[in-house]
């Protein structure tokens, strides 16, 4: 038995509101053909979609066997349509590329049932219809008649206790429209039939019960159902039954309904091949991208540490001021050309300089550091932060002919050219930050010796990473090349040799370095001699 109580239904789009149903109560019996007529916009089709689940209303109750439906989620009216109601639509709604036995199949296959089992109950249902031979056509092989008896076999396969009906008879000739209603009358013997129709005459020639609607109102019933006010049972969710096919049976659909269109899946394919393979183009370059500059970050930072001196100077500010007179001396004078002027840009730099020399307030600094909460932390990477102490080492070794040199490059200070003795303020400020020969490697975490972002970036050719403090390595390039002038401070080549070679240079005589080769034993036999400045002072006559 089916009761709907004060059921309204409306529909709004923008500023219109359509009213459907308004205020429709109608009981049904379990089995009685039903009739619904009116004029186009009446709410028939509405009504029949809410009594079939396909709509949802906006008030009143749905009651269906005693239990409302209020309270009905998705998977509750998906399990009732599937297996209380059955639907047979005007337009067919047929699969074209399967046969009818498939078409009348699908309901039993959504519904979880054997294979074997769907078959049997697929081939009673056409032949209640009167096609049983003929169960392995297609739609386009039958006339509108008989597929709409397809469509009749496949609402009654699953055996539903309501059967709805939209315009059974609307795209059919008169002989095939009573050919289905016969058909439609011979069900509604053992259980509810509801069609919608705008054929009063067949309605009246073979519905049990007419039931008029105009205006989302029901204006006649022919045959009313009064029952006595009764409490409905209490709101549950049975479960009326699997409503899934298991992934066998979908994969196997799916290649068929694929199969079956060769052409248009073929272009489907294409064209999200070609999707895909622009999206994964996209991803790959910015990945690699990324990739480079983090890779370029890396490298930079490791071979150039940021590092936060007590004192420094702004550097950039004396390249501008350095620009910018270059261009005043190219540029037009500011003043009359009647006589000599003087050009203090000189001392305006050199002022600059000075005043340009500024001292870092590192304690504070140190507490920012130091503070866990501090927004620097989500920025620094692997490797933390380090501090280190500027103190003074000197770095000495023997040359070849047992000189004992200075590896800062100052013991060949003397054979330099007068170039490097007339260096400006600037280069000689400049110089106070410039490491010379010998670097600290940065160190790791937990106390690692060195840190892995610089292994990463370097490869050993021979030998080991540095595994106590007293042990350096050599960085050379890709040719395993170093600079002679850095091998002639590095005390691997002759003092007194570098000082003929400048002396030469001098004279304006053209020179002519030869390459040379060392094994990497031999470099790594070399030995240096780390003397603190401390140790390079003697004590005076006044005990200082």
């Amino acid at each position: 038995m089916l009761q709907i109580q004060n059921i309204r239904k409306k529909f709004v789009t923008g500023d219109l509101t359509q009213v459907a149903l308004d205020g429709v109560s109608l009981n049904l019996r379990e089995n009685e053909f039903v009739a619904i007529l009116g004029p186009s916009g009446s709410g028939k089709t509405t009504l029949l979609n809410i009594i079939g689940g396909l709509d949802r209303y906006d008030s009143g109750d749905l009651i269906i066997n005693g239990i409302s439906t209020k309270e009905y989620k998705d998977r509750d009216w998906d399990s009732y349509r599937n297996h209380t109601i059955g639907f047979v639509f005007q337009s067919y709604n047929l699969i074209p590329h399967q046969t009818v036995l498939s078409n009348v199949e699908l309901a039993l296959t959504i519904s979880g049932v054997s294979k074997k089992e769907r078959r049997r109950r697929a081939k009673e249902a056409l032949e209640r219809v009167g096609l049983g031979n003929q169960l392995h056509k297609k739609p386009n092989q039958m006339s509108g008649g008989q597929m709409q008896r397809v469509a009749i076999a496949r609402a009654l396969v699953n055996d539903p206790d309501i059967l709805l009906a939209d315009e059974p008879t609307g795209a059919l000739d008169t002989e095939t429209s009573i050919q289905v209603m016969d058909l439609l009358k011979e069900v509604a013997k053992d259980r509810l039939v509801v069609m919608v129709t705008h054929n009063p005459e067949l309605a009246e020639q073979y519905a049990t019960r007419i039931v008029r609607l105009k205006d989302g109102k029901i204006t006649g019933d022919s045959m009313p159902y009064d029952i006595e006010e009764e409490k409905n049972a209490p709101l549950e969710h049975r479960n009326m039954g699997k409503s899934s096919m298991s992934f066998w049976t979908s994969l196997s659909l799916s290649f068929n309904n694929l199969s079956t269109k060769k052409a248009r899946t073929l272009l489907a394919a294409f064209a999200g091949s070609i999707g895909i393979i622009g999206i994964a183009l996209i991803l790959s370059l910015s990945t690699g991208v990324n990739d480079y500059i983090a890779n370029i970050q890396k490298e930079t930072m490791v071979s150039y540490p940021v590092t936060v001196d007590a004192k420094a100077f702004d550097l950039s500010s004396m390249i501008s001021m350095g620009r910018n007179n270059t261009e005043n001396d190219e540029g037009a004078a500011s003043h009359r050309l009647d006589g000599v002027y003087s050009d203090p840009r000189d001392i305006e730099m050199a002022s600059a300089m000075t005043t340009s020399l500024t001292e870092n307030n590192l304690t504070e600094f140190k507490k920012y550091l130091d503070n866990s909460e501090s927004d620097i932390h989500e920025y620094i990477g692997e490797n933390g932060i380090v501090y280190s102490y500027d103190t003074k080492f000197g770095v000495y070794t023997f040359d070849p002919e047992g000189k004992f040199v200075n590896t800062d490059g100052s013991t060949l200070e003397d054979s330099k050219n007068s170039m490097a003795k007339n260096m400006g303020a600037m280069s000689q400020m400049a110089s106070e930050f410039i490491n010379g020969n010998f670097k600290e490697m940065l160190p790791g975490q937990n106390g690692e010796l060195i840190s892995p972002a610089v292994k990463e970036s370097y490869d050993i050719i021979y030998g080991n990473w540095p595994s106590a403090y007293d042990e350096v390595v050599l960085v050379v390039n890709k040719n395993n090349e170093i600079p002679a002038s850095t091998l002639y401070e590095l005390g691997m080549l002759p003092s007194s040799e570098y000082k003929e070679i400048m002396d030469k240079i001098k004279a304006g005589e053209e020179v002519t370095a030869e390459q040379q080769k060392w094994s990497f034993e031999d470099i790594c036999n070399k030995k240096l001699y780390v003397i603190p400045a401390c140790d390079t002072y003697i004590k005076n006559e006044f005990g200082r």
